[in-house]
Formats: C-alpha cells, sequence, structure tokens
C-alpha cells in the first residue's frame, strides 16, 4: 500500500510540479519574469544615475541620452563605466535570480546550484569544453553575416549594435597598468560570469528543467534567451551555441561553481588578449579577437567536445549522485513529495 502511495505522490509531482514554496511552474516563471522586468528597470535607473553625474548641467533632454553615452565612452570615466556595467548585470541578473530563489524556494542557495560537490577534473574539462566551445562557434558568426545581407535592415541593425558593443569593450578595456588589470578581471570577467550563471542556469534552466522534465529542451531555450539578451544579431547563433555548451555542463555536473569557473576562464582570455593590445599600443578590434576558424576545424573541435563531454559525465557522476540524493533529502524535508492527504485505506 506504500509503494501505491509513492507511486500517486510521483504521478501526482510530475503532472503539476511545484516549488518547495509551493508555487506551480507557470507561477514561478511569472515570478522570475516580474523580478527581471523589475531589475530592468532597476538597472537603466541606476545607469543613468552614473551617467548623470558625467554630463554637464543644463543640456536640454534630447542631447542627454547622447552626451552620458558619450562620456561613458571617455577614457578618463573608465571607472564609472565599470561601475555602470557591475550594478547594472547585478540589478538585472543577480538581484531577480536572488529574490526567486527567496520567494519559490527558501533561504537554501542550494536551489540556485550552488553545492560542495565539485572536483578538479570539472574545472579543467569545463575549460577546455567552452575553449573548444568557442571554436565550433566562430565559423557561425561569419555564416550570419553572409547571411544577413540578404536582409539589408537587419544587417543595418547588426552592424549598430556591433558598433556599440565594440565602443563599450573599448571603453571597459583602456587597460594601461596591472591594477587595472586586475580590476578588469574582476569587473569583466568574475561578475558577468557569477552574475549571467545565476540567472540562465541557476534559476531559469532549473525551473525548466524541473517543470516540464526534458533537459534537453530547458537547455535550448535558456540558451537562445541568454544569447537574446546579449544583444547581437550577428554572433546570436554563436552565444546560442556558447549558452548550449554550458547548460549541458551543468546538466551534468548540477554544480553551479563548475559553470562560473568555466565561464570566468573563458572571460579572462578575453581580457588577457585586451590587456596585451592595450600595453602594446595596438588598436582594439573586438570582432578580430577570435581568430578566422574553418568549418573543418569547427568541426574537429565538435568531435573532441562529444568526447570530452563523455569524460566529463563520467568525472561527474559521483558528485551528481549525492547532489540528487540531497535534492531529495530537501524535498522530503520541506514535505513537497506529500501533497495528498492521508488515506488509511491505503
Amino acid at each position: 500500500m506504500y509503494i501505491a502511495r509513492a507511486n500517486l505522490q510521483l504521478i501526482g509531482l510530475a503532472m503539476n510540479y511545484r516549488s518547495v514554496k509551493g508555487f506551480t511552474g507557470w507561477a514561478q516563471l511569472g515570478i522570475l519574469l516580474v523580478f527581471l522586468g523589475a531589475g530592468f528597470v532597476l538597472a537603466g535607473g541606476v545607469q543613468l544615475l552614473i551617467g548623470f553625474q558625467l554630463i554637464p548641467a543644463g543640456l536640454p533632454p534630447d542631447k542627454m541620452a547622447e552626451a552620458m553615452i558619450n562620456s561613458m565612452l571617455q577614457p578618463e570615466n573608465v571607472g564609472a563605466a565599470r561601475l555602470s556595467q557591475v550594478l547594472g548585470t547585478f540589478f538585472l541578473f543577480f538581484i531577480p535570480s536572488v529574490l526567486f530563489m527567496l520567494i519559490c524556494h527558501g533561504k537554501n542557495i542550494f536551489w540556485l546550484g550552488f553545492n560542495k560537490h565539485i572536483n578538479g577534473w570539472q574545472i579543467i574539462l569545463g575549460f577546455f569544453l567552452i575553449f573548444l566551445a568557442n571554436i565550433i562557434a566562430n565559423p557561425l558568426a561569419d555564416l550570419s553575416k553572409s547571411l544577413l545581407v540578404n536582409f539589408p535592415k537587419l544587417n543595418a541593425l547588426g552592424m549598430v549594435m556591433e558598433a556599440e558593443y565594440t565602443k563599450q569593450v573599448m571603453a571597459l578595456s583602456n587597460l594601461k597598468s596591472w591594477g587595472e588589470f586586475i580590476m578588469a578581471i574582476v569587473i569583466m570577467a568574475f561578475f558577468p560570469a557569477l552574475f549571467e550563471e545565476i540567472l540562465f542556469r541557476g534559476a531559469l534552466q532549473n525551473l525548466l528543467v524541473r517543470w516540464w522534465k526534458k533537459p534537453l529542451l530547458a537547455i535550448i531555450a535558456s540558451s537562445l534567451l541568454f544569447s537574446l539578451i546579449h544583444m547581437s544579431v550577428f554572433l546570436f547563433l554563436s552565444r546560442v551555441v556558447l549558452g548550449f555548451v554550458l547548460g549541458l555542463m551543468y546538466e551534468r555536473s548540477k554544480n553551479l561553481w563548475v559553470n562560473i569557473v568555466a565561464h570566468f576562464l573563458n572571460n579572462t582570455v578575453a581580457v588577457i588578449q585586451l590587456f596585451w593590445l592595450s600595453t602594446h599600443k595596438q588598436k582594439v578590434e573586438v570582432d578580430k579577437l577570435d581568430p578566422d576558424v574553418p568549418w573543418w576545424a569547427a568541426l574537429i573541435a565538435l568531435s573532441i567536445s562529444i568526447g570530452l563531454f563523455l569524460l566529463f559525465e563520467k568525472v561527474s557522476a559521483k558528485n551528481k549522485t549525492q547532489i540528487t540524493f540531497e535534492e531529495q533529502n530537501l524535498l522530503e524535508q520541506s514535505d513537497i513529495l506529500h501533497p495528498f492527504p492521508e488515506n488509511k485505506n491505503l
């Protein structure tokens, strides 16, 4: 009878997934979207507040936006630009994710993917997987540019976006000393990795996997949103690939620290390139930081990645099992696994 009751409970959970605090999948998604909307407003407000401090008083309203952007791009205002970026991503990604966790699951950061079950092999393989993902994604950027030529308006929009992104990176990467390099490592490499992984893998992907019970579909959905929020037409497909690799990595490890470290190391490589160019007085061209990769090299990288993912899954198996047991224990403690009233006839 106890087996029958357990089977009924599992069927009920599969049909109507609820968080630790009892929220359905739709309710959780709605809560996350509301917090993201509020985060977007807060991020924009903080960045505007910083920007207002950099422009002269008395400018007409229609000139303020352009003046703030131009001021942020000036070398003497690099500190303000970096602060604006950190606070913007903090309010846009980090705060909504934490509030989502508190409302839907409680105070335990386990529900955002943080746990102690990690090993060195996961970190090493994670870095190489991200490195290979960049090689795989590189030809997709060239493909996107060649295809978008046939869509003049979309192509023009893509060119404008890339020009603005290049300006921002150049402003943030004005690295003339080792002190600025260390600061850039923290601001341009660590914080983006931390905040983005918490939102896209810790909050969104975890929600979709637990709700839909279809990990691959959840990874694809979170990867598309991961790329979309980076606001790039030419690099959309490339970032989908990076998001997919990060999503699959998290699904195999169930430890967000693996993703954060791998993402951070990937960002650090780009910062090192920018630092080398700055110290050698060379022009920073963001679109040329990655070498041109032929399709055959991308296919070789894909083949190697498949093998590394199999190895990654193997070295993660013990940790993943422990994490699964920990999740089951937490669910038992929350009583979410017992949603049905006691029936003495069972």
